[in-house]
């Protein structure tokens, strides 16, 4: 039997570079907010997500709940605190999944990811449940180059990958590496884990953007028109 599947989803950012009026989770995409349409990407029944644990600012709860009352949200999930940084904003969500779960899979996701592809988190999830940690990446499409004292040296690209979300592990393996000191070399999921546990890569999509600034918006928006049928 597959193990249970489980999805952390980590909006707790302020939305600085963005320089709107409200975080970018609660921006407007095509009428509705940024938030809602990753939640929704979760939420698809062919997944079998068992439970969806949302983590936001202690002081967005009340903007989120009148924009599920706006928009009748009625996905299931459970909302809780984040802390003052990802890594502990990631650990609260997990006790939150694991308070109650022996096992299972459990992918942590960016909120502001709204476009993440149904096989892009299965596979992932699928992946992680095979190898009990993978991660979605993407080849970089530019040229590479690193920083020395004496100016930059060109990468080989092809030995790189750019690392999106879905992050998927094992249960059990997440909460061991998340009872470790939090570190600043930790900049995602993979990075917390890899001390414990090999990292396989899932193929990501181009399209599995983040939305950072203004642009990413505008991308996010053609994309989802492009892909919504035509109105008659």
């Amino acid at each position: 039997m597959p193990l249970p599947r489980f999805a952390i989803i980590v909006a707790g950012g302020s939305g600085t570079r963005m320089g709107a009026d409200r975080p970018k989770q609660f921006l407007n995409l095509l009428g509705e907010p940024v938030l809602l349409h990753t939640l929704r990407r979760f939420a698809e029944p062919a997944l079998q997500v068992q439970r969806i644990v949302l983590v936001l600012p202690a002081d967005a709860f009340a903007t989120w709940q009148q924009l599920c009352t706006e928009h009748a949200i009625q996905i299931p999930h459970t909302v809780v605190a984040g802390g003052a940084s990802r890594w502990a904003s990631v650990r609260l969500g997990l006790a939150e999944v694991a308070g109650s779960n022996n096992e299972g899979i459990v992918a942590v996701h960016d909120g502001v990811r709204p476009l993440t592809s149904f096989s892009v988190i299965n596979n992932t999830y699928l992946a992680a449940e095979a190898h009990g940690a993978a991660v979605a990446a993407v080849v970089p499409k530019d040229s590479v180059r690193g920083l020395s004292k004496d100016g930059s040296y060109a990468l080989d690209r092809s030995r790189l990958r750019l690392v999106q979300t879905p992050q998927c592990f094992e249960l059990n393996l997440l909460q061991r590496a998340y009872q470790m000191p939090e570190l600043s070399t930790f900049t995602d999921d993979a990075s917390v884990v890899e001390d414990l546990h090999p990292i396989r890569l899932v193929e990501g999509d181009y399209r599995n953007l983040k939305i950072t600034t203004p642009e990413d918006l505008l991308v996010a928006e053609a994309f989802l028109r492009a892909a919504s049928p035509p109105t008659v």
